[in-house]
């Protein structure tokens, strides 16, 4: 009975391992996977930051630039774009599944999805559940990835959800690799993201 309940607990270990496996991003490039692997549980729980930078979109009708500020709050967002594609000053607030979008002299939206509410109101959206991710410099969780390092074990590059993202530069904040120079192109659109401050923290810790 014992030899069999081994066996038993064996396959289930074997399942289990499978489905990890496949659910695991596809590495390349010239990174260690060790110090990838290092590198993310170091970052993943950072679930509070404050950004201000500049944003460019380009889509095929037209381009502009924005002042971005972000603030994040384990799962509710704030993201203030001044001046974005000529449509002056935009804000995203609240979470998935409950997001308001207040826009200059036109009012205030709300939806369950952002990207939904964006791609209504502006024509265009960003991604902003993966987003959540992508600027910590990570592929975003439930779904596959291709992950393409650099020489130090960082993001290069990651084609995830239709979407490619190139990493052009880190910076070291609080002894933190953070991305600092994202370009991302998808859904006929190329969004650069150029991060001038960073401030990134776990809730509950200075």
């Amino acid at each position: 009975m014992r030899f069999l309940t081994l066996i038993a607990l064996c396959a289930a270990l074997t399942l289990s391992g499978c489905s990890s496996f496949q659910s695991q991003e596809e590495l390349s490039g010239s990174g260690q996977a060790g110090s990838w692997q290092a590198h993310k549980q170091q970052l993943a729980p950072i679930d509070a930051w404050q950004i201000n930078g500049k944003l460019g979109i380009r889509t095929a009708k037209d381009s502009g630039s924005a002042i971005i500020f972000w603030l994040q709050r384990q799962d509710y967002f704030d993201i203030h774009l001044s001046g974005p594609l000529g449509q002056g000053s935009t804000r995203l607030t609240g979470r998935q599944g409950a997001v308001s979008l207040e826009i200059a002299n036109r009012g205030t939206f709300q939806a369950p999805s952002a990207e939904a509410l964006m791609q209504e109101q502006l024509g265009w959206s960003l991604p902003v559940e993966n987003l959540l991710w992508w600027v910590r410099g990570l592929p975003a969780p439930g779904s596959k990835s291709q992950v393409n390092l650099n020489s130090d074990s960082r993001l290069a590059s990651l084609q995830q959800d239709d979407w490619h993202i190139e990493y052009l530069s880190y910076r070291t904040e609080n002894d933190l690799q953070l991305p600092e120079r994202i370009k991302l192109t998808g859904a006929g659109l190329t969004i650069t993201l150029v991060i001038k401050q960073w401030q990134a923290r776990q809730l509950g810790q200075s």
